[in-house]
């Protein structure tokens, strides 16, 4: 009994020292807390509790990630939740003014301490300190930085700003650039319709004021990442480094290695980086840059489709105006530079020997297509295996012969390198490899397509009849 009693006092003292312990730590975590009061345009105001510990920055980043994390839950709707976060974030890292319990007033400059790390302009939270954030209107109260700097762009201008800390916002002059020893700062009047450019040293420290233009004067550095991207068959693919506007044809293919035994020289094709580069990025979001297998399969189906565009180009087919239009101004942009002959390419005197490739041109050298594809109104569309010598009836017999809806007097052999159509009942067409036959399909009209053309017609007869009418009557 006597055990058990003494055991049931270590129990209540363990108990009671325990919850002291608890108590002593939160009066620890208390004694570090201190009051601090957020006023002006910030996403949230009001007074708010803070750790006697934390700076200002790290206090207003948690109070914002906490106001986002709230208001972002508010909505499901995409567009409603991105005009939220866009608001929420509409608030100035300059120009913040700290209010001391004591009446002192701090600036405090939170985008100069993330660009330079001084914490001079980062201070610690003090108990009923008091945060006054400005209007956000960078419309107004701006100045821009340009030029041979590291981190161009508009900045939130502050009153007593100088030329010293512009350039240290923009995070310092860029060693990329040469001879900088110019700034240039213009200054729009207030009504806007006058500029005055004032160009000074680079050691000159004035104020600025708002809406000031600042550029860093240095000659632009050419030293720059050009390339142009070699597909298909040649025997190192990829991208080659190139200078920029004197590197030829010829000295890629040498460094790509050269042409395989399966090189297709008649089919093959260059595009310039100013068409085939921008049709990827901009239309299919494919950056040829980070594409260093060339393996990408929506890349070959993009290259595919422009090819469908090429065979339709110089085509006997009737699109409607505006389409076609589109059809030749894609093509227009697209193929600049791809009517080369590669065949010539070992001839110095060819124009494809001195060609000289530009920045992000892409090179394609398809392989030897040892068939002819015959497709349209024949029994199997597809590939039919070349046989030299042979013409188009062959093909289109070895492709299951003629469809019953097909025009025999308008079939048409595409030439696989220059896509031109050729009639081979007008011509005589000797056919290769890689060529196209297309078997056209007779066109069916409807009986409204037959009235309306019937129409047109019979107003044209009334026209000529009240012509010759017209005429009649003046010769009586």
């Amino acid at each position: 009994m006597k055990k058990i009693i003494i055991g049931f006092l270590f129990f209540i003292s363990a108990v009671t020292l325990n919850a002291q312990n608890t108590l002593n730590k939160d009066q620890m975590f208390a004694a570090q807390m201190i009051s601090v009061t957020i006023g002006g345009s910030f996403p949230v105001t009001g007074t708010f509790s803070a750790l006697i510990t934390e700076r200002v920055d790290q206090f207003i980043t948690r109070l914002f990630l906490e106001t986002k994390e709230k208001t972002l839950k508010s909505s499901s709707d995409p567009k409603i939740m991105k005009k939220l976060e866009a608001e929420i974030s509409n608030f100035s890292l300059r120009g913040i003014v700290l209010k001391r319990a004591n009446g002192n007033k701090i600036p405090v400059d939170l985008l100069k301490f993330r660009t330079t790390g001084d914490f001079k302009y980062n201070p610690y939270l003090k108990n009923d300190d008091v945060l006054i954030f400005p209007p956000n209107d960078i419309s107004r109260n701006f100045f821009t930085v340009s030029g041979a700097v590291k981190k161009p762009g508009i900045f939130f201008f502050v009153d007593g700003d100088s030329l010293s800390n512009a350039i240290e916002l923009a995070m310092g002059f860029n060693e990329a650039y040469k001879d900088i020893n110019k700034i240039a700062i213009s200054r729009v009047s207030y009504n806007g319709e006058t500029m005055v450019t004032d160009t000074l040293d680079i050691n000159a420290n004035i104020k600025l004021q708002r809406g000031d233009q600042i550029k860093v004067i240095a000659p632009e550095t050419q030293r720059k990442n050009y390339y142009v991207t070699v597909i298909g068959e040649v025997k190192y693919p990829g991208s080659v480094p190139v200078t920029k506007n004197n590197t030829k044809l010829y000295e890629v293919i040498q460094k790509v290695g050269g042409f395989t035994d399966q090189a297709s020289l008649r089919r093959a094709r260059i595009y310039t980086g100013n068409s085939l580069a921008v049709f990827l990025e901009k239309l299919y979001g494919i950056k040829l840059a980070e594409q260093p297998d060339l393996e990408d399969r929506q890349l070959r189906n993009t290259i595919v489709r422009l090819e469908t565009m090429l065979m339709y180009r110089m085509s006997n087919v009737y699109p409607a105006d505006s389409s076609y239009f589109f059809l030749e101004n894609q093509l227009r942009v697209l193929t600049e530079g791809s009517s080369l002959d590669f065949t010539k390419i070992n001839d110095p005197n060819s124009d494809i020997s001195k060609y000289v490739v530009k920045n992000r041109d892409v090179i394609i050298i398809p392989a030897i297509q040892k068939s002819v594809f015959v497709f349209g109104q024949v029994g199997r569309p597809g590939h039919v295996t070349l046989f030299k010598g042979k013409d188009y009836k062959y093909y289109i017999k070895e492709a299951g012969g003629l469809g019953q809806l097909a025009i025999k007097d308008e079939i048409m052999v595409i030439k696989g390198g220059s896509r031109f159509w050729i009639s081979p009942l007008e011509h005589k067409v000797k056919i290769e490899e890689g060529d196209y036959i297309y078997v056209p399909k007779e066109r069916l009209r409807s009986f409204s397509s037959h009235a309306v053309e019937y129409s047109i017609y019979v107003g044209m007869l009334a026209s000529v009849a009240t012509v010759i009418l017209v005429v009649l009557n003046i010769f009586k």
